[in-house]
């Protein structure tokens, strides 16, 4: 496969992955049942596992490695947040306030590793 086809997959996929997301959490603050459906709880570990099998790919290809690369360690790191917060936002925290404020870190965080990939500056603040 192509450097150029793994980028639109990746691509692709980054945007499922904040559309789910933001769906999920649309369902979590409204207490919807949708949250709790099979294909809810299955999808997005499907969209992220080839979205990071994408990007690890892409990395191999390019030569550009995390903890070598800034922008690449940034993106790492803010994946990392992300993953945490959003854990939080959808499962972890007790009360409806706490998930909601996880929620807005969350998509911060999603921001924040977006903005890093289409600028490769770590240092958006």
């Amino acid at each position: 496969m192509s450097y150029l086809a793994l980028k639109h997959l990746h691509v692709t996929c980054v945007v499922l992955s904040g559309l789910g997301f933001c769906l999920r959490g649309w369902w979590m603050a409204s207490g919807s049942a949708y949250l709790q459906a099979r294909l809810t709880r299955v999808l997005p570990h499907l969209v992220d596992t080839t979205l990071l099998a994408s990007a690890l790919a892409m990395a191999w290809m390019s030569g550009q490695y995390p903890f070598v690369h800034g922008w690449l360690t940034a993106k790492v790191l803010g994946l990392l947040a992300y993953i945490v917060l959003g854990a939080m936002a959808l499962k972890r925290a007790r009360k409806r306030a706490a998930r909601l404020g996880f929620f807005v870190l969350a998509l911060c965080a999603y921001a924040y590793i977006v903005g890093v990939a289409l600028t490769r500056n770590p240092f958006l603040l």
